[in-house]
Formats: structure tokens, C-alpha cells, sequence
């Protein structure tokens, strides 16, 4: 009897061993058909070795298709890129002006956000919640037509300002975001050392803090650059207006937003490539 019940418990454990080993086995093809993805959305990593990832086929792909189109397709494709290429640098200009503008502005505003003085963090507050509920759209209307009738404000002016206070306000979070990132034990050792608040923030927090926020900030600039097709509603002749012009012209409505597509598509993952670049070296020298 006491054998009989051995040898079932060896047929038991036999049993399983075989589960235990086909398991491992569906469990190694699953792992060789995992999909490989990149850390971050379509930044590819330095030591990435893999020839297809997602940044990649999406580049590739947009910048093969734009110039097939071109090269292959002269009329309308390369008209159309001509017409609308000429607004490109309208729109870094009121991008880079609206991205400085905005870091000033986010600056003053995640100071302000942890500052110990009540009223100075309370218009902070007041102002990123005013902002942030209004659409970007709306502010741009209303600083260049309705400001407009008490003020002569030119179209880029217009842009930049209603851009670096949209951005300004997602700014002032990122900011002080990086600021209570800083344990604060650094605070108290740089007080500690007769250094004054001020002095502490100047010298040993503001410095750290602009590592860390670096990356946040070129994810904005890049949202920026896409939201600053709004400007073309202003007149401003940047890539989507020279783009809406052409259409008033031809009626190739699906062409021409295309070729806009293409072309707004491979800057900003160049873009998002050069960020993705700047975090890592960030991130390698600590």
C-alpha cells in the first residue's frame, strides 16, 4: 500500500514537472515575440540597437513619404511644399520668442508658487488656474481683436505674447515642480552655512532645479511649436496659413493639408530626438 501511494506521488510530481516545463516554454515564446519599445514616447534610447522602433518607422516613413510626394509628384505635391515651407520661419520665430517669454514668466510664477509670503503665491495660483481653463485659441482672439480696439497690436507681437502666457502658466507648474524635487535638506544646510533664502535658492536649489526641468521644457517648446499653428487665425503667415492660402487658390484641400501634416511631422520628431538626446546626457552626467 505504502508503495502504491509512492509511486502516485511520483507520478504527481511528474506530472507537474512537465507543466512547470511547458509553461517555461510558452513563457520563452512570449518573450520572443514581445514588441520592443522605446522608454519614451517616440524618443528613441541611445543603446537602443533595434533597427525598427517607433520613432524611427514613424520619422522614416514621414520624411520617405514627403519627399516620394515631392520628387515623384511635382504638381501639386512640390508646389504645394514650396508655398508652404516659406511660413516655416514665421513659425520658429513665434515659437522661440513665446518659449523665452514663457521660461521668464514660468520662472516668476514657481517662484511665486513656493514662496511663504500668502499673497505672492496666491496670484500665483490665481493666475496659472486663469489661464490653464482658458483656451489657447481664445486668449489669441482676444489679445489681437479685441485688445485691438484699444491698442495697435501687430499680428507676432499678438502671437508671442498670448503663447508665452498660455505656456507660461503649464511653465510655472514644471518649475515648481523641479523646485520641490530639491530635498530640503539642502535649504536648511545652505542656511546653515549663513547663506541667506535668497542666496540658497540663487546659488544651490535654482542651479539643480534646471536640470531638472531641462527635458520639461523642450516637451513644451515642441507642444508649442504645434499649437503655434493657432497664429495662422491672426493672419500670421506661418506654415498652416501659406497652406490655407494655397487651398483658397487650387480647392486641393486634401493635398496641401498633406504636405502640412508631413512637414509638421518631421519637425517636431526631430524635435523630440533632440530632447530625447538632451535627457540622456542630463541624465549620464547626473
Amino acid at each position: 500500500m505504502d508503495k502504491q501511494s509512492d509511486d502516485f506521488d511520483e507520478m504527481k510530481q511528474e506530472n507537474a514537472k512537465k507543466k512547470i516545463v511547458s509553461i517555461d516554454s510558452m513563457s520563452t515564446k512570449k518573450k520572443n515575440m514581445t514588441i520592443q519599445m522605446t522608454d519614451g514616447v517616440l524618443i528613441p534610447r541611445k543603446d537602443d540597437g533595434h533597427v525598427l522602433n517607433s520613432w524611427r518607422i514613424t520619422f522614416f516613413s514621414a520624411l520617405g513619404l514627403l519627399a516620394g510626394l515631392v520628387i515623384f509628384k511635382p504638381h501639386p505635391f512640390r508646389d504645394i511644399f514650396l508655398v508652404t515651407i516659406q511660413g516655416t520661419p514665421v513659425t520658429f520665430e513665434a515659437t522661440i520668442f513665446a518659449i523665452l517669454g514663457a521660461i521668464v514668466i514660468g520662472t516668476l510664477t514657481g517662484l511665486g508658487s513656493v514662496s511663504k509670503h500668502r499673497w505672492i503665491n496666491m496670484v500665483s495660483g490665481v493666475y496659472v488656474e486663469l489661464i490653464r481653463g482658458i483656451p489657447l485659441l481664445v486668449q489669441l482672439i482676444f489679445i489681437y481683436y479685441a485688445m485691438g480696439r484699444f491698442f495697435h497690436i501687430e499680428g507676432m507681437i499678438a502671437a508671442v505674447v498670448a503663447l508665452s502666457i498660455c505656456f507660461g502658466a503649464y511653465m510655472g507648474e514644471i518649475v515648481r515642480a523641479g523646485i520641490q524635487a530639491i530635498p530640503r535638506g539642502q535649504m536648511e544646510a545652505a542656511i546653515a552655512l549663513g547663506l541667506t533664502r535668497g542666496q540658497a535658492f540663487r546659488y544651490v536649489i535654482l542651479p539643480q532645479t534646471v536640470k531638472i526641468v531641462l527635458p520639461a521644457i523642450g516637451n513644451e517648446f515642441i507642444s508649442m511649436l504645434k499649437d503655434s499653428s493657432l497664429v495662422s487665425t491672426i493672419a500670421l503667415s506661418d506654415i498652416l496659413r501659406k497652406g490655407r492660402e494655397y487651398i483658397s487658390r487650387t480647392f486641393l484641400s486634401l493635398e496641401t493639408m498633406l504636405i502640412v501634416a508631413l512637414i509638421y511631422l518631421v519637425i517636431t520628431l526631430l524635435l523630440s530626438r533632440l530632447v530625447g538626446l538632451l535627457e540622456e546626457r542630463l541624465h549620464k552626467n547626473g
